[in-house]
């Protein structure tokens, strides 16, 4: 079996902005590695005579029936508290720091 397409994780880290501690990447890096083989394993098996799903399992055991729960309004947490208890807020609403230029 050939090795599964190398993904470097402190060049995965850097995207996420996620700092990795000393000996992480390393550890983290055999991790995916193994993950990774994992998944070139799943493409060598024959799924010829499998029909795609279009479904999650739970609609095969009924079919025809929408497994979802209604749509229903139901009571929810109290404006006035969730807005008192944010770090900062403006006009009703929660103040979040900006992420994106």
């Amino acid at each position: 079996m050939a090795d599964a397409t190398h993904m470097d994780v402190s060049y995965i880290a850097h995207l996420a902005r996620i700092h990795l501690a000393a000996g992480e990447a390393e550890l983290f890096q055999g991790q995916l590695d193994q993950v990774l083989n994992y998944v070139e394993q799943l493409g060598e098996l024959d799924l010829s005579n499998v029909e795609p799903t279009t479904r999650s399992t739970a609609a095969f055991e009924h079919p025809g029936v929408n497994v979802l729960r209604d749509d229903t309004p139901r009571p929810s947490l109290d404006h006035d508290a969730v807005i008192a208890n944010a770090p900062a807020a403006r006009d009703g609403q929660i103040l979040v720091p900006k992420i994106m230029e």
